[in-house]
């Protein structure tokens, strides 16, 4: 089992809108900057008025890697690793697990949509690959 982000003011609602089925990310209701990770202050103007909001649950892969290392003892490999471009949050990436895909067949810019594993009392943000041809 992974190690499991511990809950805080700032990132729960990140980690726990899977339940709901939603990506929560935070915005700055000042300036509308996206926040992540997520912060009780904007970076970008210093308010305090930064909130979770459901986003789409939809994006490119920036990059990725395929780890063929089995880090811990039961950890299936080979799997990919992503680093996502949210659609609705610009500026905002987030490095995550894809599923449900032939890591051969992962490339960049390949649009992708999210997907929940829960954990605990955690929801992992996973991704997997938007078929030709299929609605986001």
């Amino acid at each position: 089992m992974l190690p499991l982000p511990e809950l805080t003011a700032e990132n729960t609602a990140f980690w726990t809108g899977g339940e709901r089925g939603e990506l929560m990310i935070a915005l700055c209701d000042a300036c509308g900057k996206a926040v992540h990770p997520p912060q009780l202050l904007c970076p970008a103007c210093g308010s305090q008025q930064v909130a979770p909001r459901a986003m789409a649950g939809t994006g490119t892969i920036h990059t990725f890697t395929v780890n063929h290392q089995p880090w811990l003892p039961d950890m299936a490999v080979p799997f990919v690793l992503a680093v996502v471009d949210l659609d609705d949050a610009p500026g905002v990436r987030v490095t995550t697990r894809m599923i449900d895909c032939d890591p051969q067949a992962v490339r960049i810019g390949q649009r992708v949509t999210i997907a929940f594993e829960q954990s605990g009392d955690v929801w992992l943000p996973l991704w997997r690959p938007i078929a030709e041809g299929e609605a986001a």
